[in-house]
């Protein structure tokens, strides 16, 4: 207790109910190429569903890595996704959808971390936005900005002639090059019909995208003095843009945008124009704010908030555009501004170097817990990789592999070529207890596509050990037709007969299996370590992952305390009862926690170290199974014959 100078009561507080903490075992990390989505950055994923909504539809050269990620994503419910795309400079890179037809320069914006470290002070001649991420999909984007009430709507100068069950509109003193821009709803005739334009040849020639069913019509000063012009989203928002409260009050003036994101092509909604999003009454301020103190300027409301587009530039029609509101007139174009997103790519399959990049997101313990790595397509150098860099150094997951698909796809050249090529892969890969390695690829259903595709069984194989930390423990095999069923398979593209299964085990490898009637089985539990040792079985070494993932957890909380017999008796009081408990649930045989003076003598304590033994007997999953049936007299009785054989 504290020194005291004069009577007192002095109370303290010991926290004694420090235990063993439950630590994660059920995510995965998967590092491919998708057509949508952040590049280089970890996403976590809950559903298919938030996978189509992050990282988009699978496509002819994205399929894999997407399904990989889907396959896990039907067992479970968390997966670290980092996208990947080729960044080379001398193959078909990735690159971001943008406003400048004429500019095919590789614009790259890998994610929100990138933008804002790069690009957020604005890009030069690639137009005023860019979409969010590379890939195709953003060249179906169009952004359309109603800049001042003039562009919101407008009176048409001339006559116009509305011709009869057509789409041409001609005009007479007419300024159409000026005054009217494409996609601009015209109302015109005696019913005041809203007609989009289509293209505008002329100041006097324009065509609609509709045809008009009424009689030929002149529209002049006599008919109709007011041959209205408005903007194509004119229905969408409730009035013009002005000036807003907060210049207002500061002497500005118009400094309103209203701003819609429309899916110009329908790629990403399925039907034409759709407006994914409004922004409505945003500022060209710099300083802007809304009433409940949150930025209105447009640039970072866009930046901020949108799922689709980046600002990269003003327009330069929008007088002073990122100025602060005081005493400043800012004024927008009198014409709607409307830029298509085009350029955009998704790239060519991403080299090793790429894919390399985006697995090292995982490589380190105190960035990310994970459990598993799905290799997906994972070819030997991506594969050695995953084992030597990764698993064998944070030693705390299981990367989850499969051969080749040309080992096992449409590999019929003689009767054991696909056995032969599995194992030749296996082969020269490192030997790891880290490490699985599975022997298929599965033939499933693309609904997206409306076809079938295989795709490697990776993923099943780590949605099957989280299924069982879910259904068991960690410790238990994931194997066999109680636990190891794959899902979604309409057939698999080798399925091994008993003599091949016994060489791909010998290897090390865990067939995939599909039984008549049974449906399609994980048929091994064996790691990637060639060593004989218990660590060669999944459960063994998932068991030892827990265990020193939650112990040395909670050992931590030793650490800076007193080297002496209390805080020994405290690791060892928090260390036995989890082992009980994981005892209890068929987890291990016996064990034995040793922490006191025999393995801390004092010249331990005094280089400040603690050392503690942990003995563990595992439990073993069962692989051989006998059966002995003994024929016996009928005279017999089987009390007399217990145990002969």
């Amino acid at each position: 207790m504290p020194f005291q100078i004069s009577p007192a009561v002095n109370v303290r507080e010991f926290d004694r109910t420090g235990g063993v903490p439950a630590v994660a075992t059920t995510e995965a990390g998967l590092a491919g190429h998708f057509s949508w989505g952040p590049v280089q950055k970890r996403v976590l994923i809950g559903s298919e569903e938030g996978l189509v909504q992050q990282f988009w539809k699978p496509g002819a050269n994205t399929y894999e890595a997407f399904f990989t990620a889907a396959s896990f994503l039907s067992y479970s419910n968390a997966l670290y996704v980092v996208r990947v795309v080729d960044s080379s400079t001398t193959g078909a890179t990735g690159r971001n959808a943008q406003g400048n037809v004429a500019n095919t320069a590789d614009t790259v914006i890998k994610n929100d971390e990138d933008y804002e470290n790069n690009y957020s002070t604005g890009i030069s001649n690639i137009g005023q936005w860019v979409a969010k991420y590379p890939g195709v999909l953003g060249n179906s984007l169009k952004v359309s900005v109603c800049p001042s009430s003039n562009a919101w709507q407008s009176t048409l100068s001339g006559n116009l002639v509305y011709t009869a069950n057509s789409t041409a509109v001609t005009g007479n003193g007419t300024l159409f090059s000026s005054q009217v821009s494409v996609g601009d709803l015209l109302i015109l005739g005696p019913d005041k019909e809203s007609r989009k334009v289509l293209s505008i040849a002329s100041n006097t020639a324009l065509t609609l995208e509709t045809r008009y069913s009424g009689n030929t019509v002149t529209i002049n000063a006599t008919n109709s003095p007011n041959v209205v012009r408005r903007w194509e989203f004119y229905g969408l928002f409730d009035g013009a843009p002005g000036t807003s409260a907060y210049a207002n009050t500061r002497s500005g003036t118009s400094d309103e945008l209203h701003i819609a994101v429309v899916d110009e092509d329908g790629e990403i909604s399925n039907v034409e124009d759709t407006v994914l999003e409004r922004f409505p009454s945003v500022s060209l301020a710099s300083d802007a704010l809304n009433e409940n103190g949150t930025t209105n300027y447009y640039k970072n409301v866009i930046n901020q908030q949108s799922r689709w587009i980046w600002w990269v530039a003003h327009n330069t029609t929008n007088g002073n555009a990122g100025s602060k509101a005081k005493g400043t007139t800012f004024g927008g174009a009198g014409t709607p501004q409307s830029l298509s997103l085009v350029n955009g790519r998704d790239g060519g399959i991403p080299p090793n170097a790429d894919l390399i990049e985006g697995y090292n997101k995982f490589s380190s313990t105190e960035d990310v817990d994970v459990s598993f790595i799905l290799g997906g397509e994972a070819n030997q150098t991506v594969a050695t990789h995953l084992i030597d860099n990764i698993a064998d150094v944070r030693k705390d997951l299981i990367v989850c592999l499969s051969p080749e698909q040309a080992d096992v796809v449409n590999n019929s050249g003689y009767a054991s070529a696909e056995m032969d090529d599995v194992i030749a892969f296996r082969n020269v890969l490192p030997t790891s207890s880290y490490a699985t390695f599975d022997s298929g690829w599965k033939y499933t259903y693309d609904r997206y596509n409306d076809l079938y595709r295989y795709v490697p069984c990776n993923g099943d194989v780590a949605g099957l050990m989280a299924r069982t930390d879910q259904l068991r423990d960690p410790w238990f095999s994931p194997a066999g037709p109680n636990r190891g069923r794959i899902k979604n398979v309409v057939r698999l593209a080798y399925n091994p007969k008993k003599e091949q299964r016994d060489q791909l085990y010998k290897a090390g490898i865990n067939p995939l299996v599909t039984f008549q009637g049974e449906g399609t089985l994980l048929f091994g539990d064996k790691t990637m370590l060639v060593k004989p040792s218990a660590f060669d079985r999944i459960n063994v070494r998932r068991l030892f992952i827990v265990l020193e993932k939650a112990i040395s957890t909670a050992a931590r909380f030793s650490l800076f305390e007193q080297n002496n017999a209390d805080t020994r008796q405290a690791f060892k009081n928090y260390v036995v009862p989890f082992l009980r408990d994981v005892q209890g649930r068929s987890g291990i045989e016996t064990f034995r926690v040793v922490c006191d003076e025999t393995n801390n003598p004092s010249e331990v304590v005094r280089r400040n170290e603690f050392i503690g033994y942990i003995y563990v007997e595992p439990i073993y999953s069962i692989n051989y199974i006998t059966l002995d049936f003994i024929a016996v007299a009928g005279s017999v009785e089987f009390t007399e014959r217990t145990g002969l054989v």
